[in-house]
């Protein structure tokens, strides 16, 4: 069942919210060649804490830190790693959450290790864009189809695919709840659009085939081509007066 938020509950994600974003900023500070993902995510552990909340993803379904940071070819749900290390022209995916007050904030950026390839520069861009481009389709009336379509239409001019076997996902009480949120999909179809909605809209793109695979730690993901992969991700609510980002800070 889709949880739809009164005004109070939105008010009150604003603090996970912004706790999520500035903890995913406070990261970018660190990354860098040399460092361990390890230690990034003991960076974000600290700045979740020091602010009042519990890292979201720190024990959830068993996940044994408190980011999700993935390389290169890893698409999602990497463990952090003191063997770990970044290098330069890395593209780094750094997924956070942050619960405080009874509600979750869920966000995530690709950044580069120093200078990357033209070809990562471009993909960190595209999905970029194609969060935007779906941010557009999110208001009342429209349904959740539609947010993927936008998603799947913008990156495949590129050549790019939009993962399918993971996808984003609505925000509350719980850190995934309902409904799915894809990111490809028909216009018009799927659950309507309404005000209330708290979405975690987040464009998985690979530049190869869309197809993934998961390690024997039960939990990295990566392309099943070896191909570069990035991660754009915001919690976003629709209120009478429009659309709330509730992680962009910065």
């Amino acid at each position: 069942m889709i949880q739809i938020k009164n005004a109070a509950q939105i008010l009150a994600m604003k603090k996970a919210g912004r706790i999520t974003g500035e903890a995913l900023l406070t990261a970018r500070e660190h990354v860098k060649a040399g460092v361990s993902t390890k230690y990034l995510d003991d960076v974000i552990r600290s700045y979740i804490e020091r602010a009042g909340a519990k890292p979201s993803f720190l024990g959830y379904g068993g996940f044994p830190g408190s980011a999700c940071i993935s390389i290169n070819d890893e698409v999602i749900h990497g463990i952090p790693s003191a063997k770990r290390i970044l290098e330069e022209g890395d593209i780094v995916k750094i997924d956070v959450g942050a619960f405080i007050d009874g509600f979750h904030g869920d966000s995530a950026r690709t950044f580069a290790v120093g200078r990357v390839s033209p070809e990562a520069e471009q993909l960190i861009k595209v999905t970029e864009e194609s969060f935007r481009r779906a941010l557009e389709q999110f208001k009342a009336g429209n349904r959740i189809g539609d947010i993927g379509a936008a998603v799947e239409g913008y990156v495949t001019k590129f050549g790019y695919s939009a993962v399918r076997k993971y996808v984003g996902h609505g925000v509350g009480h719980d850190l995934h709840e309902s409904p799915d949120v894809p990111n490809f999909g028909t216009p018009g179809r799927g659950p309507r659009i309404c005000q209330g909605m708290v979405l975690a809209i987040e464009p998985m793109i690979n530049i190869g085939t869309p197809n993934v695979k998961e390690l024997n730690d039960g939990w990295t993901v990566l392309t099943a081509d070896g191909s570069l992969s990035a991660h754009y991700e915001n919690t976003v609510a629709l209120t009478p007066d429009g659309i709330l980002n509730l992680t962009e800070v910065g």
